[in-house]
């Protein structure tokens, strides 16, 4: 008998669609005065943006849009949801998807020291790191197993995903304004933020940065 195939998986962001480009930006701006980035020159184009920026002029920057197809684990999604200014989001739901999802496999890091609030230290290493990813393994496909014991079992898959740990992986597009990622980027990488959702926020900076890359710079710094 053959052994069971559990899928682990990394998480992800993949480019779906964008409107707009830079000067995109420049024409929301310059509408104030009857023009747009035609009657200027790209260096006065570029000037524009970055003033806009730093003048914290942000409606220019909510004309432009970039759509996303993200994977991450439950428990990062849940971080995600709370960026609703600017942000449309559309997630895979488990009352209609009931084959076994992938589950994610950390790296583990120590609880920071004198704090019981979000972050973490260093990473555990050899034998202390692989005996927990054992461990955390092992509870994963024993709850994958269950869920899917349920769904077999004829419960309803709306039910059968309560056993689901918040390891597992959950998909979702999720479009919004340059605007919104600009500010969803400047809070998630923050040292301070988990660092799963740092690779969440990473991963998405690096292709909106190829689609709008003056105004992108002038947002984030990046």
């Amino acid at each position: 008998m053959m052994s069971k195939l559990y899928k682990q998986s990394s998480i992800m962001a993949v480019y779906k669609d964008h409107m707009g480009d830079d000067n995109s930006v420049v024409n929301a701006a310059r509408v104030s005065f009857a023009k747009d980035a035609s009657n200027f020159t790209p260096e006065q184009n570029k000037n524009l943006i970055k003033y806009l920026a730093k003048h914290n002029h942000w409606t220019p920057f909510a004309h432009a849009f970039v759509t996303l197809h993200i994977k991450a684990p439950i428990a990062i999604h849940a971080q995600c949801v709370k960026h609703q200014v600017g942000f449309a989001m559309n997630t895979v739901s488990r009352r209609y998807v009931s084959e076994a999802p992938d589950y994610y496999l950390p790296i583990f890091r120590e609880k920071p020291i004198g704090s019981v609030k979000q972050g973490s230290g260093d990473e555990f290493t050899g034998a202390q790191q692989s005996n927990m990813q054992l461990v955390y393994s092992s509870h994963m496909r024993t709850s994958i197993d269950l869920y899917e014991q349920l769904i077999e079992s004829g419960v309803a898959p709306e039910q059968a995903r309560f056993v689901l740990p918040q390891g597992v992986m959950t998909e979702w597009v999720w479009s919004g304004s340059l605007m919104a990622w600009a500010r969803f980027y400047n809070q998630r990488t923050d040292p301070h933020a988990q660092k799963e959702i740092q690779e969440v926020a990473y991963l998405a900076g690096k292709i909106i940065k190829l689609l709008f890359p003056v105004a992108w710079e002038a947002l984030t710094n990046d």
